[in-house]
């Protein structure tokens, strides 16, 4: 995977027209490559550094496939039932290749968010349906929020992190609140949403019966 990735270490990650151009390109790569994705996938048990960036919520699973000394990651995302995001920016700019289903992406636009908005002013300036096939890359300044179609899948670039936080915003009860990268979390949360090896495995046996890797 290294191979498709290191043409990504050049970029600016916050020029967003050469993110999307390049990332196209490479998350193409990737999926047109099956075989490649399936070992990454296959490989993850032996690579406890990866396995412990796995992330399994309620609503959502995240696969870290690939990680560089760059701080460059490719992750699996598996939308579960039920799945909707709270308007929120991002500590990095990212990509992302719609493989399976698909999502209704609300983008809010580039809020000051230094400033913490009132939540209940947010409106969306534009509205897509990202459906299979689909990709995109944001930058990690813009508010965006994803309602997904259960077991929605897709494939996911993100660029390394900028800044250390970064904001969510509760549109329904007026509350926001900062979450911070892995690195100053409790070690309580990162082991609460740490995916287990049986979570993976199950996983896993979904994406090949879903006949995507």
């Amino acid at each position: 995977m290294e191979h498709v990735i290191e043409p990504l270490h050049a970029l600016d990650w916050n020029d967003i027209d050469a993110v999307e151009h390049a990332t196209r390109k490479a998350l193409t790569q990737l999926a047109d490559d099956p075989d490649l994705v399936r070992a990454a996938l296959l490989g993850l048990p032996d690579r406890p550094e990866l396995l412990a960036l796995c992330e399994h919520y309620d609503i959502l699973d995240k696969i870290v496939l690939y990680q560089d000394s760059a701080g460059i990651r490719v992750r699996l995302h598996v939308f579960l039932p039920g799945h909707f995001d709270r308007p929120h920016n991002h500590r990095w700019s990212y990509a992302s290749l719609i493989l399976r289903g698909e999502y209704r992406h609300y983008l809010f636009g580039n809020v000051d968010v230094d400033t913490e908005p009132e939540p209940g002013s947010l409106a969306a300036l534009q509205v897509r349906q990202e459906q299979a096939g689909y990709a995109y890359a944001l930058h990690h300044a813009m508010v965006h929020a994803v309602v997904a179609e259960p077991y929605t899948v897709s494939l996911v670039i993100r660029g390394p992190a900028v800044k250390d936080r970064f904001l969510v915003m509760d549109r329904k009860t007026g509350e926001s609140w900062w979450q911070f990268g892995a690195a100053t979390e409790p070690a309580g949360e990162a082991a609460r949403k740490r995916m287990t090896r049986g979570r993976l495995a199950e996983l896993t046996g979904m994406l090949r019966e879903w006949d995507l890797f």
